[in-house]
């Protein structure tokens, strides 16, 4: 599985915290159902707006990509989300990516306009996930250039930018420049999970990989546009599944850095709330769907998650064989943490009636490794 990572410019909040913790839930009922899972997520260190906060802190852009970098671990690990097997950089990734772009060119699949290569997307837009007139508009909104004169098709995307003074560039045969933002991952996700000869590798199977994730705002264009350069460099479609996590809102409004309505993990958590309270909060609604924040959501999670500890401080509780089997068909059933909870919130309901004959210690360890609710 491949999940797109962050773009270290900004602290985690609580819309990256959910997009990661769906992937953990899915990583751990997989290991769990006794699957071998190899897991990659990518940093994405070269980009536009790493560059642009640097400049106007008037610090280095690696110096401030690390420094994200480190606080975005310590929130995951705060929060118990299990890290990939790999967390692979682009800086790290160049010049496999640069060979991919190369081969790209090679193939016929690029073209220079405006100083910059761009990816021919054309024989690709019969399976644009939504009408053109939209993934135009989205396709603006997200970092991409309809209107630039001399494009072939208003939906190409940049696969190499044009040096440009006061950004980082490389070598290559296309002059000296950096990536764009979808091949990054294109290339970070084959040479990963396929293996480095993925270029030449002759695939038996349908696809590359089985899962690529992410929120649902990367459904267009970065993964359409992934799942395309993915193609164009092996002939395989890139993923078997792709799995999208619902949007975090605040006050009725989408949570995001452009509006300044972030709610930041690392200020919950010095300001003194418990990790596993958030995570159980977030856990209260299906990972699919957006959903809202809001101080009532914490403050009954916060309710529940005492009520929980109390029940696990217990000499004697109700059994838990029922329960852990209907937990598993609801984490089963497209991980419905929210009904997982409801069945552990009856659970402790029922032990004010004084039943008895089942393991704390079998229940903590479960709840641990299947929802990573430490309690």
């Amino acid at each position: 599985m491949y999940v797109c990572g962050i773009t270290p410019y900004d602290a985690t909040h609580l819309g990256h915290a959910a997009t990661y913790l769906t992937f953990d839930l899915v990583q751990r009922y997989l290991r769990a159902s006794g699957r071998k899972v190899k897991f990659v997520e990518n940093i994405t260190d070269i980009d536009d707006p790493l560059f642009e906060r640097a400049s106007r802190d008037n610090q280095s852009w690696k110096e401030l990509g690390n420094s994200q970098v480190a606080l975005f671990t310590s929130d995951m690990t705060a929060l118990r989300i299990l890290p990939p097997e790999s967390y692979v950089s682009v800086t790290e990734a160049m010049d496999s990516i640069i060979v991919a772009i190369e081969k790209l060119a090679a193939t016929g699949y690029t073209y220079e306009c405006a100083g910059n290569v761009y990816f021919r997307t054309k024989e690709f837009l019969p399976n644009l996930p939504i009408p053109e007139a939209e993934a135009l508009k989205i396709f603006a909104e997200r970092g991409g250039d309809p209107l630039t004169p001399g494009k072939e098709n208003a939906l190409d995307p940049i696969l190499w930018v044009a040096e440009k003074a006061g950004e980082p560039s490389w070598d290559s045969k296309l002059g000296r420049g950096r990536p764009g933002w979808h091949v990054e991952c294109s290339v970070i996700a084959l040479e990963n999970l396929v293996g480095a000869d993925y270029l030449t590798q002759t695939n038996q199977s349908n696809y590359e990989i089985d899962l690529q994730g992410g929120g649902s705002d990367l459904i267009f264009p970065h993964h359409f546009m992934t799942g395309a350069i993915g193609k164009a460099l092996t002939s395989v479609d890139f993923a078997s599944s792709y799995v999208h996590a619902g949007m975090v809102g605040l006050d009725g409004e989408k949570m995001s850095k452009s509006k300044g309505n972030l709610v930041l993990v690392s200020n919950l958590l010095k300001s003194g709330f418990d990790p596993m309270v958030i995570r159980y909060a977030l856990l209260d609604s299906h990972y699919s769907k957006d959903r809202m924040w809001s101080n009532e959501l914490l403050s009954n999670a916060q309710i529940r998650v005492d009520n929980l500890r109390s029940a696990l401080s217990r000499n004697e509780v109700a059994p838990i064989d029922q329960l852990l089997r209907k937990i598993v068909d609801a984490l089963a059933d497209d991980l419905n943490t929210p009904l997982a909870l409801s069945l552990i919130n009856e659970w402790v309901d029922g032990n004010e009636s004084g039943k008895s004959g089942g393991s704390i210690g079998e229940l903590s360890r479960f709840l641990d490794s299947t929802l990573g609710l430490a309690l």
